[in-house]
């Protein structure tokens, strides 16, 4: 199944403020996510996996060593919704991943 990616405020704000590498490398991998959101199984630590946060299931995709993007599945809707974007220690200190 095919997902469409949708990009919320905060993912879409961080996309217009980025230089025109980081904006293309993010946006590279955002769009991975339409083929297969899941983390894969197998693979290591891998740059996907699920997490819980505020009692609400969330994905987490690594963005080379730089930057995590916080996604929820929407399998009926046939939906990714990438929620936010966050330098990646912040990432890690926020949700201890």
């Amino acid at each position: 199944m095919d997902f469409t990616v949708l990009v919320g405020e905060q993912p879409r704000d961080f996309l217009s403020d980025a230089d025109a590498k980081t904006e293309r490398i993010v946006r590279t991998n955002l769009e991975k996510l339409a083929d297969n959101p899941y983390p894969r199984p197998g693979a290591g630590g891998g740059d996907r996996e699920k997490l819980p946060v505020n009692g609400r299931e969330m994905y987490r995709l690594h963005i080379g060593r730089t930057y995590t993007a916080f996604y929820t599945i929407h399998e009926n809707e046939g939906e990714v919704r990438v929620r936010e974007i966050l330098p990646i220690d912040d990432a890690h200190k926020r949700y201890g991943t």
